[in-house]
């Protein structure tokens, strides 16, 4: 029945699973939910309360907003203030990985170390930073500080001299080399404002420079640094889809795009204390699995398998099988309390700019990370007994995988 929508068994399962108990998915909202045509084109502008206005695509060089902007005007706007947005969420992200190396050098902080020191003396030279007779620590505490400059600088991202030479001189030429983060977020947003700029050329130039703020700065900082904490990723076998729930053990997913959290819990999982706990509980252990971007960052550097991708996420839950979604922030369904109450899963959100009304609510403090964990772990454990195996439904399909592959792991394949 389900064969048109997906080619995976184990997701076509799981959605006759939610027909027959009638649960909602996103699979069933995108077909209630036809969408809206002038949105679709970028033709519904809501930056000001004078509105909302809307342009037809077909009168398009005709019609204007209430103010007199123009198609080209509106739909830029929109595209520009989702750049904005997407930018400002993952240099948040960057912000956070950054304070918690500085933090992790300095000595205040229990459950993180440096664990690549030949990284990060690769990313000293590339703040030009001296290294010579200097303690590691030291080092990362200036990597750290000048990494935090590259949020509200004036001049052009460091990361950007990373770029091919041709690639450089074109953005300069461009003018859309950008210059700290947050300041082209707020660039953004600032010209996007309803009585602001109306050259569409310039908005568009504005949101050039956001997106590439995201990706040559916000982006590259938070990847460079989780392998400065974590550990630079090699080359490792796993398992993908729902499958790699297991019937038999404690089930905690964890979900979102930040692994602060997700590699203590993987750490503190693996402790006697924990699966002696588990065991008291009836379970025969602790099965740690990941859901998106969070589900990437273990996999590659814990070989912790993936559950599933973005758009399975209710899926997980409703096999029935899971004590514990565990999620931090991005890409988390705002749906996911509602269908966790159809079954005994707890949803724990851990971030405060990442709450969800009916989730179990635990602010995940860096500080004392590990105290976190230990909070998570057992309030999933606790959840073990109270799970209805007559509800519970794991599908079978668990594909091997191999992952891993890091800029510096392909470098050394190819010599």
């Amino acid at each position: 029945m389900f064969e048109e929508i997906t080619v995976c068994p184990a997701t076509q399962a799981m959605l006759q699973k939610a027909k027959d108990e009638n649960i909602k998915t996103c699979f069933d909202r995108v077909k209630d939910q036809k969408g809206c045509p002038f949105g679709d084109t970028g033709g519904c502008c809501r930056v000001c309360s004078t509105g909302p206005c809307r342009i037809s695509q077909k009168k398009a060089d005709e019609e204007t907003g209430l103010c007199g902007a123009s198609a080209d005007i509106i739909a830029a706007k929109n595209f520009v203030r989702m750049i904005a947005v997407g930018t400002a969420a993952h240099s948040d992200h960057a912000r956070g990985v950054t304070e918690v190396l500085l933090l992790a050098a300095k000595g205040k902080i229990p459950g993180y170390t440096i664990k690549d020191e030949k990284k990060l003396l690769m990313l000293a030279g590339v703040f030009d930073i001296p290294t010579e007779d200097r303690k590691i620590k030291d080092i990362a505490i200036e990597l750290a500080e000048r990494c935090l400059e590259e949020f509200s600088k004036d001049e052009s991202l460091t990361f950007l001299k990373r770029a091919p030479l041709s690639r450089q001189a074109l953005w300069q030429e461009k003018g859309i080399a950008p210059r700290g983060i947050d300041k082209e977020v707020v660039e953004s947003m600032s010209m996007t404002l309803m009585g602001n700029s109306h050259d569409y050329k310039e908005i568009m130039d504005a949101g050039t420079r956001a997106s590439l703020a995201d990706g040559w700065g916000g982006s590259m900082i938070a990847t460079e640094l989780q392998d400065v904490l974590f550990g630079t990723p090699k080359p490792l076998r796993s398992k993908v889809n729902l499958g790699v729930l297991k019937a038999d053990e404690v089930n905690i997913i964890v979900h979102g795009h930040e692994p602060l959290l997700s590699e203590i819990i993987v750490m503190v999982a693996k402790l006697k204390d924990m699966i002696d706990y588990a065991k008291k509980h009836g379970a025969n252990g602790i099965n740690i699995a990941g859901i998106c971007c969070t589900a990437n960052e273990v996999l590659m550097r814990h070989g912790i398998p993936l559950a599933g991708n973005f758009i399975q996420q209710e899926l997980a839950i409703i096999t029935g099988a899971v004590e514990a979604m565990v999620v931090d922030v991005q890409c988390v369904f705002q749906s996911l309390p509602q269908i966790a109450q159809c079954y005994h899963t707890k949803v724990i959100t851990t971030n405060k700019r990442a709450k969800i009304p009916g989730a179990v609510h635990i602010e995940f403090d860096e500080h004392d990370a590990i105290k976190s964990a230990l909070e998570i772990i057992r309030m999933a454990i606790e959840n073990y007994p109270k799970r209805d195996n007559v509800k519970v439904d794991i599908p079978d399909e668990a594909i091997d995988l191999v992952a891993g592959f890091s800029h510096e792991t392909i470098n050394h394949m190819l010599g």
